[in-house]
């Protein structure tokens, strides 16, 4: 069977089985010790499944997984691990499966699926590899115009699970709901404190500052980015109009040479002819 093939099989017995438990036939149960699973990188765990005598002494077990992606793959099947898994995992009482070892990636949704004598049932596991932040990658814009927006971006793709950020400036925590706090109620910014951005609707040379941001998680320690300065500036209009003068002067002055050149007969014939 293919692999589609074998999701749509177990599909069927799931509408099956909502079917039966319609018409009041409760006796088939499956259970587990321990609904959310939580253990270190490259540690090792058990997930549990037990289910009924119902299901009678040749009761057929598989393991399915489901990453945090969606993927999904078999663990067990036919009552064997599968090749990515048989040299870290192994099979226990007939239902339990033992990791030696996990991986980050082994983070996600487990279904213990059990058939026999007609029935299915399944129980469903989290398990989650707990894995500390690593210094968070942050995206600070060094000078930003007075009045346009500014984003700021903070992200750790490490942790497991994924870990919350907290923003500073000059050495102090920006509150994630700066209307609530008082001093901050005019503040322009929001902060989210899931994917690590801060965003100034319309900055102000107030917002001005030094920025660093924090990632945290129940794996480990707190992590920080590399501090940066954020200058926020007026335009500057002196500037731009001195820039504009001294173009036209310029031009001005580019001009005079030509006409005094053609005057004088200093250009070629062909040149004096255009001008």
């Amino acid at each position: 069977l293919t692999g589609n093939e074998i999701f749509t099989l177990q599909l069927l017995r799931r509408q099956l089985t909502n079917v039966r438990y319609s018409l009041g036939v409760f006796g088939f149960s499956v259970s587990t010790k321990n609904k959310e699973v939580e253990v270190k990188e490259n540690e090792g765990i058990d997930l549990t499944c037990s289910y009924s005598a119902d299901f009678g002494s040749n009761a057929r077990v598989e393991w399915k997984f489901k990453n945090m992606e969606g993927s999904q793959a078999y663990v067990v099947f036919d009552g064997k691990p599968t090749d990515p898994y048989s040299s870290r995992l192994s099979m226990y009482s007939g239902s339990n499966v033992r990791f030696s070892k996990v991986t980050r990636k082994d983070t996600g949704v487990y279904d213990c699926e059990v058939s026999g004598n007609g029935q299915f049932g399944e129980v469903r596991v989290t398990l989650t590899v707990l894995v500390p932040p690593s210094p968070p990658v942050c995206k600070i814009p060094s000078s930003v115009t007075t009045g346009k927006m500014a984003m700021l971006s903070c992200h750790d793709g490490d942790g497991s699970p994924p870990p919350t950020y907290m923003w500073y400036k000059n050495g102090v925590p920006l509150p994630a709901d700066p209307r609530t706090i008082s001093g901050y109620q005019n503040a322009t910014y929001s902060l989210n404190t899931t994917h690590g951005s801060l965003t100034y609707a319309r900055t102000s040379r107030s917002d001005s500052g030094e920025y660093y941001c924090e990632a945290a998680n129940k794996a480990g320690p707190v992590q920080r980015c590399r501090a940066a300065r954020m200058e926020v500036r007026d335009i500057n209009t002196g500037g731009i109009v001195a820039g504009v003068i001294v173009a036209l002067l310029l031009l001005a002055l580019l001009g005079f040479g030509i006409w005094y050149a053609h005057k004088k007969g200093y250009l070629p014939s062909e040149f004096s002819s255009l001008a």
